[in-house]
């Protein structure tokens, strides 16, 4: 099956893009002069398999009301959804309609089911007399299938504040058949002066109207929207969906003040609120402060995404966090995604069920250290877990895992070594970390390894902002490290850094 025409799915405007290509009943056309246009945040879906896709909207004519319900105010509101094999609509393969609730932020998580495998889809919502922006999804390929190859870009951490979101633009004018996202999608800051674009509101986030403001502000962004209408997603979080380095149930510092009670009830709207805002399935319902991210998903046999959660279960950072030399690293009783997450990750890479084993999660894996020491908030910091993680999948012979990382604001391509000790030892593994979409503003062109003399398996580094975007054949992966030469204005340029292949079977990045 050949990809579907992208027409419908313009990169500016999308709001009005939908609505003009659209046939509207005069009733519609009645309710349209006299409610709000409700789509403001655009629409969305994730989470694929083979024949089925959530699709995601949320109602907000006004999305900063102080009350977090975008405007929409306390009535629920039918929403109905249609999916079609072409951007007219003219026939429907699947269709029906949602309550979008007040109580859930007026959201909808529509399962649409009954589709082909291995098949582009177009996907609208009609609300209060309004139709929204159109996107595209796609379905995975059939079990025991390869299906096309995939071209799956990944990206993290995008402070509103710290630049414009040229890179989700890039993102979805790369035509991608799946996105992934590691994390920090918000940040919980409040408004710093004297930045490209200032949070709505002065301090940071805690309640659930909070949160729920946060998001619409951040998903009121046209480029963002852009990347959510262009292709499927797949998201975990990181830290600041919640709080700064939280780890576990432990705060990182104790601003803003906040009792036992009120840090639960902090993790409580930061999880419901993120549900609300991303195209999860049921089972990623939040339970109070506790939500289950974890999952793995399967693109037929081509591949296994393993989605990681490292904050939710992790010990506290060794020797009080930071960059230092620190023996309790090493401690056996120290885990990262913690002992359940560990296990039930082993027993997926267990399974064998695609050529490509993809671990998407959030902190720096490989080891990375000098006279300082190494990072306590990465992997380092928990090395135990590490070493029972990478001998874990040697043990089952994984064929290809390939580990997918944010969080550090920098792009970096590393090998994983069976040693970390010998820098000859066997690569065993390769790691490809995304820069950040904006935090840590325009950056630079450096592309000297950092501390590569005692981290030889270190194989690039930039610092640039951008995202990662992949190729997955059966018998290899590219990467391409894709770099903005700015995000403080609007219109920074977009090009390839640089580039490797993992072939199929043979650990270890190779240069294009």
């Amino acid at each position: 099956m050949s990809p579907i025409s992208r027409r419908t799915l313009v990169l500016g405007g999308l709001a009005a893009a939908g609505v003009s290509a659209l046939p509207v009943r005069s009733a519609v056309i009645a309710a349209t002069a006299a409610v709000p246009y409700p789509f403001q945040l655009g629409v969305a879906s994730g989470d694929p398999d083979s024949s089925s896709v959530v699709l995601w909207t949320r109602l907000a004519p006004s999305p900063l009301n102080a009350d977090g319900l975008g405007g929409m105010g306390t009535a629920d509101v039918t929403v109905d959804w249609q999916v079609s094999t072409t951007d007219t609509f003219a026939t429907l393969v699947a269709s029906g309609s949602v309550v979008a609730k007040s109580a859930g932020a007026h959201s909808v998580h529509v399962i649409a089911g009954g589709l082909n495998p291995d098949f582009d889809y177009f996907y609208r919502f009609r609300a209060q007399g309004h139709l929204s922006p159109v996107g595209r999804t796609r379905t995975a390929p059939a079990a025991g299938t390869n299906g096309r190859d995939l071209v799956m870009a990944f990206a993290s951490c995008a402070h509103y504040e710290e630049g414009y979101y040229t890179a989700y633009r890039k993102m979805a004018e790369d035509n991608p058949g799946l996105i992934l996202h590691l994390g920090d999608y918000i940040y919980e800051y409040g408004a710093t002066a004297g930045r490209p674009r200032l949070h709505a509101g002065a301090t940071e986030i805690v309640s659930l109207a909070d949160y729920r403001r946060r998001y619409a502000q951040y998903k009121s962004d046209p480029d963002l929207q852009a990347a959510h209408a262009a292709a499927p997603w797949i998201v975990v979080p990181d830290d600041h969906e919640v709080e700064n380095n939280r780890a576990g149930n432990i705060r990182a510092d104790s601003t803003p003040a906040l009792t036992a009670a009120e840090w639960t009830a902090r993790q409580a709207a930061a999880y419901k609120a993120y549900y609300e805002n991303m195209p999860l399935r049921a089972a990623q319902v939040n339970n109070g402060a506790a939500i289950q991210l974890y999952r793995r998903l399967q693109w037929g046999s081509l591949a296994t995404f393993h989605m990681l959660d490292t904050r939710q279960y992790r010990n506290d950072q060794a020797c009080g966090d930071g960059w230092k030399v620190c023996s309790d690293a090493d401690l056996a009783s120290r885990s990262l995604p913690g002992n359940a997450q560990e296990t039930w990750l082993l027993n997926g890479l267990n399974e064998h069920t695609g050529t490509w084993d993809i671990i998407g999660q959030q902190v720096f894996f490989s080891r990375r250290f000098n006279a300082s020491g190494a990072s306590m908030d990465s992997w380092d910091g928990y090395r135990a877990s590490r070493a029972r993680i990478q001998q874990g999948w040697q043990d089952r012979g994984t064929r290809n895992p390939v580990v997918l990382t944010g969080d550090v604001h920098r792009a970096w391509a590393n090998d994983l070594k069976k040693d970390y000790n010998n820098a000859s030892s066997p690569t065993i593994g390769s790691e490809l970390v995304c820069t950040s979409v904006t935090s840590g503003g325009d950056g630079d062109a450096t592309t000297t390894v950092p501390d590569v003399g005692t981290n030889p398996w270190l194989k690039f580094y930039s610092n640039r902002r951008g995202y990662v975007r992949t190729t997955i054949t059966p018998t290899q992966m590219q990467a391409d490290f894709r770099g903005l030469s700015k995000v403080s204005e609007h219109d920074g340029t977009v090009s390839t850094l640089k580039s490797f292949v993992i072939q199929d079977g043979q650990p270890g990045l190779q240069a294009v």
